[in-house]
């Protein structure tokens, strides 16, 4: 019963200061308001980086031309090599027993036109197999087979981006473009993917077969990428090492040399996302945590003055009976009740603002149950750190000078 009483009592003198009370609040509301937003953003983009990732395929490996080193979270080729060839993705297709899928390519942004429009995309010369190895699908059309990347078939398919930058109102499917000087035709449209994990746009690229594109646009005879689609990701590391042996052999790298080749793997660069996900979430909930303390000192500040104004009350408190403990109670509670109301407050409005932020961003909204916890615990914490200092001074004032006081 004491309790509620001291409850009560705080709540009553803190509503009767309300311009006081609202201030002393407002730092914890932003402190925790803060973090709630924060970690649901960090949480949101983790989650939209590994449905990013998903999206690309899933067991998948990407040997690149030449050495590929992770810079600032980009993979990043050192200098470009010339020493991956088509019958190099042959090799892995017949040779590697964990394969299923194998789609090399080789890709240039270009101008591709149509009637009086233009625009610079992606033209990626591939194979069929590019449709399963990267999770690909057709919102209309067709993809092309082997028998027209054998016979050098001008056929193109093209991502809904190209659709509206170049077609407009045109149904693309049976169009003649021109991709640099050379025409094709649009005998399919991907559906939609989005944006990849380093914010390249999916949709905004062009299919055409290897071997038409080698041949009549970019005039090579090598390849820059292979991607690999692994039976089961059980047989990812598999796939690495008899990948590296077939590549080596057919190089001629000798023992002891250095690959001119990389091999990434989608689950290795999943978990290095995440990890970079999660400490960039945990950095920036740290800085928010700062303002969290700010708010304790701001609780503080207010109770010293709060005290010096109040310092007959106590006089008279004490004459009448209270004891030290009951002013110690009285204040502490106050403390708290300041700390934990803020920090309802800014639960209430981080997790309706997290909930606008992931609404225009286009990512999953997330909240995380523990985080709301820890920072109700830490309101609590706050309350009783920042609120014993003051409530200890109050209980230690010598009652007959207190009544003196003026």
């Amino acid at each position: 019963m004491k309790i509620v009483k001291n409850i009560l009592i705080s709540r009553k003198i803190l509503l009767e200061r309300k311009a006081r009370t609202i201030l002393s609040l407002s730092g914890i509301i932003i402190g925790v308001c803060a973090v709630i937003i924060m970690v649901a953003i960090g949480k949101g983009t983790e989650e939209k980086i590994v449905s990013q990732i998903t999206k690309m395929g899933g067991n998948l490996l990407l040997v690149s031309a030449g050495q590929v080193k992770i810079i600032a979270g980009r993979a990043r080729q050192v200098k470009a090599v010339t020493t991956l060839e088509l019958k190099d993705a042959d090799s892995i297709l017949n040779e590697a027993g964990s394969v299923k899928y194998v789609a090399p390519a080789q890709a240039r942004k270009i101008q591709v036109k149509f009637e009086n429009l233009s625009t610079k995309t992606t033209v990626s010369g591939t194979t069929h197999d590019i449709v399963a190895a990267q999770n690909y699908s057709l919102k209309k059309g067709r993809f092309f087979d082997e028998d027209e990347d054998k016979g050098l078939r001008r056929v193109a398919v093209v991502g809904g981006t190209v659709v509206g930058n170049i077609f407009e109102s045109h149904d693309p499917v049976g169009k003649i473009i021109r991709i640099g000087k050379v025409p094709f035709e649009v005998i399919g449209v991907l559906s939609s993917k989005g944006l990849d994990v380093n914010g390249m746009d999916q949709d905004d690229q062009i299919f055409i077969p290897i071997r038409t594109a080698l041949r009549r646009v970019f005039n090579l005879t090598y390849i820059n990428a292979i991607y690999v689609k692994v039976k089961n990701s059980g047989l990812m590391d598999q796939a690495e090492q008899e990948i590296s042996g077939i590549l080596r052999k057919q190089h001629h790298i000798k023992e002891g040399k250095a690959d001119d080749f990389t091999i990434q793997n989608q689950a290795t660069v999943l978990e290095m996302q995440k990890e970079s996900s999660k400490a960039f979430t945990l950095l920036i909930g740290s800085i928010a945590a700062v303002s969290l303390l700010v708010g304790g000192i701001g609780i503080m500040a207010v109770m010293l003055v709060s005290i010096r104004e109040r310092i007959k009350e106590i006089g008279i408190r004490r004459a009448v009976g209270a004891k030290r403990r009951d002013i110690l109670v009285q204040f502490l509670s106050e403390a708290i009740i300041l700390s934990i109301s803020g920090g309802m407050i800014g639960v209430a409005i981080g997790i309706t603002v997290s909930l606008f932020v992931a609404f225009f961003a286009g990512w999953p909204f997330i909240i995380s149950i523990n985080t709301i916890a820890v920072s109700f615990l830490s309101t609590f914490i706050i309350g009783v750190f920042f609120g014993a200092y003051p409530a200890l001074k109050a209980a230690r004032l010598d009652p007959i000078r207190a009544l003196q006081f003026e």
